[in-house]
């Protein structure tokens, strides 16, 4: 009787842990949007928190009147601003908002903030048939985002699609079709050959739709200048390789990874690279990091003994979005000694946690944005992870 007491009081101290330990950001319903998906979050040099996501005015489909929406958090996450829309596309899709600090611009010593994002005009499968298009843009901000210059499309750079029907400069024979930046923050490399490289992960699918979505795969974009010119990486060699995070490995060396669409393995995709992302030198499925075939996000905290501490958050299940787990490597990801359950259903709710990002908040938190009970909200949390 005992024992059945312990565990009844242990059920309801873990239900009311999962009910008041996060803040929400954005709740659907509010605000003018029937649905918020996507996080992505990043911090300011100033310790300022900016949150955004894709605002859904019509429903909670990933194609529509979808805007890129913000708000931000002077207070480490306790409180959040009004919301403020950032991008939008007229009446159709702007979305996969992927925010980025370039600290190492001579021009704007206090800091320049990035926000890539794209554009559609179609359903995703009818994208993936030809019949649509995905665009690719950034924005700058040099005030901690209150204000933003003009988008710059940077299409041609990044992408290659085959509509020389709407653009003429869109006629490359390698006919990428759907097109997506990562959803969650970019990167810029801190050391190495490749120092003050703005880094931005992201997937197509190429000619005709394949089963399983083998048209698929992933691909990386970058700039050495501060976002004048953008090159593409090698494209990684793993059909049904979509939704991508990268992070800096130590030496200025980087690691990618996505998820595997196919759904055939359902671990990340990793690949490494000695040159900043440019070529892949290993790519491997990580069984460390199960997967349901969903959004993660990674990120590098500091340094231990020469290697790089990294972060990754994901929904931690083979079969559902749910469990959502922060694994913490102290090895640059070669291993992941440490895991903390950021959220979890108590009844096997559908959806009950499915896409994050994270960002660091102090010297041992990271702060967590995710969608949560059936992508009812997102919402914020900070976590204590300990070296």
């Amino acid at each position: 009787m005992k024992l059945l007491k312990y565990v009844l009081l242990a059920k309801l101290i873990a239900v009311s842990y999962f009910a008041v330990a996060q803040t929400p950001v954005f709740v659907s319903g509010n605000d003018g949007y029937k649905s918020f998906r996507i996080p992505a979050i990043v911090r300011m040099p100033g310790g300022e928190l900016l949150a955004f996501a894709e605002g859904r005015v019509g429903g909670s489909g990933d194609f529509g009147d979808i805007d890129i929406v913000m708000k931000r958090s002077r207070d480490g996450g306790k409180s959040w601003s009004e919301i403020q829309v950032v991008a939008s596309y007229d009446d159709l899709q702007a979305g996969n908002p992927a925010p980025v600090m370039d600290l190492s611009d001579p021009v704007f010593p206090k800091g320049r903030l990035f926000l890539f994002f794209n554009t559609g005009n179609n359903h995703e499968g009818e994208v993936r048939k030809g019949k649509g298009l995905r665009e690719v843009w950034y924005k700058t901000s040099t005030d901690g985002g209150t204000t933003w210059d003009a988008p710059v499309n940077i299409t041609t750079q990044v992408h290659r699609p085959k509509q020389p029907a709407v653009n003429a400069a869109y006629n490359f024979p390698d006919d990428w079709r759907s097109y997506a930046n990562t959803p969650g923050h970019g990167m810029q490399l801190a050391e190495g050959p490749y120092k003050g490289r703005i880094y931005i992960a992201a997937n197509h699918s190429a000619g005709a739709p394949k089963s399983n979505f083998a048209d698929y795969q992933a691909h990386g974009f970058y700039s050495d200048d501060h976002g004048k010119t953008f090159k593409l990486s090698e494209t990684i060699p793993v059909e049904g390789g979509n939704e991508a995070t990268a992070a800096e490995l130590s030496g200025g060396r980087l690691m990618f990874n996505a998820r595997n669409q196919k759904g055939d393995v359902r671990a990340r995709i990793v690949a490494t690279s000695s040159d900043g992302g440019a070529k892949w030198d290993t790519t491997f499925f990580d069984h460390n990091l199960p997967d349901p075939v969903c959004e993660g996000s990674i990120l590098t905290l500091g340094r231990s003994k020469g290697k790089n501490i990294l972060a990754f958050c994901n929904a931690a299940d083979t079969k559902m979005r749910d469990n959502l787990t922060l694994r913490i490597s102290f090895d640059d990801g070669k291993s992941w000694k440490k895991s903390y359950v950021v959220d979890k259903s108590t009844a096997g709710e559908k959806d009950f946690t499915a896409y994050s990002d994270i960002v660091s908040t102090g010297k041992n938190t990271i702060g967590v944005l995710y969608e949560r009970d059936g992508y009812k909200a997102i919402v914020f949390k900070n976590v204590e992870w300990g070296k």
